[in-house]
């Protein structure tokens, strides 16, 4: 049951809603009784705001950032040589011309 609530936390967009969310799933872990996922929960307790709540505002998964890692490889090995690192941002800008925060 805890492991189906877990992995429910990566279904929020509100970082309040998973917070919360996170906050009842770490009190009932603590509550189980059993060893291990008392320590799995204490292990990820201090990642939960880089990871979890990262996630609910800006939901990336690791096959995008993997691609968006792969495209920027590309970008560098083509500009070999080339020992500009503001021209290299602006080539990995122009590749992503997305809204920048």
């Amino acid at each position: 049951m805890l492991r189906e609530d877990l992995k429910a936390l990566w279904s929020h967009r509100d970082p309040d809603e998973a917070r919360g969310c996170w906050e009842e799933w770490y009190q009932r872990a603590m509550e189980s009784g059993v060893a291990a996922i008392q320590r799995f929960a204490e292990r990820i307790k201090g990642f939960v705001p880089g990871i979890i709540l990262a996630h609910a505002e800006f939901p990336l998964h690791t096959s995008l950032i993997e691609g968006i890692n792969n495209k920027i490889k590309v970008i560098n090995r083509m500009a070999y040589g080339v020992r500009d690192d503001e021209y290299f941002f602006l080539k990995i800008r122009s590749a992503y011309p997305g809204n920048a925060r």
